[in-house]
C-alpha cells in the first residue's frame, strides 16, 4: 500500500513537471526566426534582404492613392540585425541599403521623359520590427529619410529631393513581407516639374536571411 502511494505521488509530480517545460521553450523564441514562426532564431549580425513582392511596383506618387508620379518594378532593401530579443518584443536592424533599378522605373508626369535614378541618402537608418507586426524606419538623430529622384525632362535633367521624418510599415507572416503605404515625403528642392509632395508605397517580399524566409513572432 505504501509502495503504491509513493509510485502514485512520483507519477503526479512528473506529470506536473512536463507542462512547465513547454512555456519555457516558447519563452525563448526571439522576435525574428527563420523557416517558420517559432523557428530558428535569426542571429545578431545577420544580413536580411527583400526584393519587391512578385508582380508589384514601388510607387512615388504626387498624392495619396493617386496615379501620377514614378513607378519602379525592381527595388530591394538590405538590413543588418542589431538586436533580436525574446518575443514579445521589438527587434532592431540597421538599414544599410535601399536601392531602385532605374531601368525598371518610369514616370507618367507631364514633361518627364524618363527616370535616370532614385538615390536614398543619410543611411544607415534604424529599423524596428515589433511582435505585433509594426515596422518603423528612423533616420540618424538630426537627419531625415532623404530621397533624390533624378528625371529626364523636356527642359533637361532635374533632381527632385524629398525628405520625411521617418517611415511606418507592417510586417506579415503570410507572405514574409514588409509593406509601406502612402508614406509622405515633402519636396525640399527641385524644379517646378517636381511635385510638391511624394507618397511612397511598396511591398517587399519575401524577407530572407540567406535562403531562409524570416518570420515575426
Amino acid at each position: 500500500m505504501r509502495t503504491r502511494t509513493l509510485l502514485t505521488l512520483t507519477a503526479a509530480v512528473a506529470a506536473l513537471a512536463l507542462p512547465a517545460a513547454v512555456p519555457a521553450a516558447a519563452a525563448d523564441t526571439p522576435v525574428l526566426t527563420t523557416g517558420a514562426a517559432g523557428g530558428t532564431p535569426v542571429a545578431v549580425g545577420d544580413t536580411l534582404t527583400a526584393p519587391l513582392a512578385s508582380g508589384t511596383s514601388a510607387t512615388f506618387r504626387s498624392s495619396a492613392g493617386g496615379s501620377s508620379g514614378v513607378s519602379c518594378t525592381s527595388s530591394q532593401f538590405t538590413v543588418t540585425v542589431t538586436d533580436n530579443p525574446t518575443a514579445p518584443g521589438t527587434a532592431t536592424e540597421s538599414l544599410t541599403a535601399h536601392t531602385f533599378d532605374s531601368a525598371s522605373c518610369s514616370s507618367n508626369v507631364t514633361g518627364v521623359l524618363g527616370v535616370t535614378g532614385i538615390q536614398v541618402a543619410n543611411l544607415p537608418y534604424t529599423t524596428t520590427v515589433s511582435s505585433e507586426g509594426g515596422v518603423a524606419v528612423t533616420p540618424p538623430s538630426g537627419s531625415t529619410v532623404r530621397t533624390t529622384v533624378s528625371l529626364r525632362t523636356l527642359l533637361g535633367s532635374i533632381n527632385c529631393v524629398y525628405e520625411a521624418s521617418g517611415l511606418s510599415g507592417t510586417a506579415a507572416n503570410d507572405d514574409n513581407s514588409i509593406a509601406f503605404a502612402d508614406q509622405h515625403f515633402t519636396k525640399v528642392s527641385g524644379s517646378g516639374l517636381c511635385f510638391a509632395d511624394g507618397y511612397f508605397t511598396a511591398t517587399y517580399a519575401p524577407v530572407t536571411d540567406g535562403s531562409a524566409t524570416v518570420f515575426v513572432n
